[in-house]
C-alpha cells in the first residue's frame, strides 16, 4: 500500500458511512505490513455493508476486530492466500456480519454468506478461479454494485451466485487459465437473474 492511502481510505469510508452509502470491505492479505492492518483496524468504525475475503483473512479480520474474544493470529493469513478452510471462519463470519449490520462472504470452493442471523452456502465456480489474479478481488466490485441496489445480505448472495454461474460455465468451455478468464468475464456479462436464481443455494441457522 502507498502511503496516501493512510489518509484517503478511512477518509472515503467515513463519507460512505456518513451518507448511508454501502461500501465493502476487502482485507486481502491482512497482516502484510503495518500500514494495512492500521488501516483495516481503523475502518472498523464505518461498518461496511459487505466484507468478503477468504477464509483467513475473514478468522484474522475478526480477531484484529476483537470480536471472537481473542487477539489476531495474523500469521494465519499468506499472502493472499488462505490456510483455513471456509467452515473454519464460519463463527467469524457470523461475528463480523452481527457487528456491521451487514453481510459478509468467505470464499472458497463452497461459498458461504451470511447477515448473522441466516448462513447461505452458495454452489458452483471452478478451480480455475484461483488461478487467475485478481479474481477474488475483483468479485468486490460486482458486490458493491449488487449493494447499490439491494440489501448486503441479498447483494451478498447475488453476487456470489453470478461468480458461480460463471464460473461453471466458463470451465465447461476452457481449461487453462488465459481461456478461462476471457470465457469468465463473457458468462459474467451473460447470466441472466433466472441464472442467478437458479444457482444451488442452502440456508440454516447462524
Amino acid at each position: 500500500l502507498f502511503p496516501i492511502y493512510e489518509q484517503t481510505i478511512p477518509r472515503a469510508a467515513k463519507a460512505a458511512h456518513d451518507a448511508g452509502k454501502p461500501w465493502v470491505l476487502d482485507p486481502v492479505g491482512l497482516g502484510i505490513g503495518s500500514l494495512r492492518t492500521q488501516l483495516v483496524n481503523e475502518l472498523k468504525q464505518y461498518k461496511p455493508a459487505i466484507v468478503r475475503g477468504n477464509a483467513s483473512e475473514i478468522i484474522a479480520l475478526a480477531g484484529l476486530w476483537g470480536l471472537e474474544g481473542e487477539a489476531a493470529d495474523l500469521s494465519r493469513v499468506r499472502g493472499v492466500d488462505t490456510t483455513d478452510t471456509v467452515d473454519a471462519a464460519r463463527d467469524a463470519a457470523v461475528a463480523l456480519a452481527r457487528y456491521t449490520g451487514g453481510a459478509v462472504v468467505v470464499s472458497g470452493e463452497v461459498d458461504l454468506i451470511t447477515d448473522g442471523t441466516t448462513v447461505a452456502k452458495s454452489h458452483g465456480g471452478s478451480p480455475l478461479m484461483s488461478k487467475i489474479t485478481g479474481c477474488g478481488c475483483s468479485q468486490g466490485g460486482v458486490l458493491a454494485v449488487y449493494a447499490c441496489a439491494a440489501d448486503p445480505f441479498t447483494a451478498a448472495i447475488c453476487g456470489t451466485a453470478v461468480y458461480n454461474v460463471a464460473g461453471t460455465r466458463a470451465a465447461a468451455v476452457a481449461d487453462a487459465p488465459a481461456s478461462f478468464k476471457v470465457a469468465f468475464i463473457d458468462e459474467l456479462y451473460r447470466a441472466s437473474a433466472q441464472d442467478i436464481a437458479n444457482n444451488q443455494l442452502e440456508l440454516e441457522e447462524a
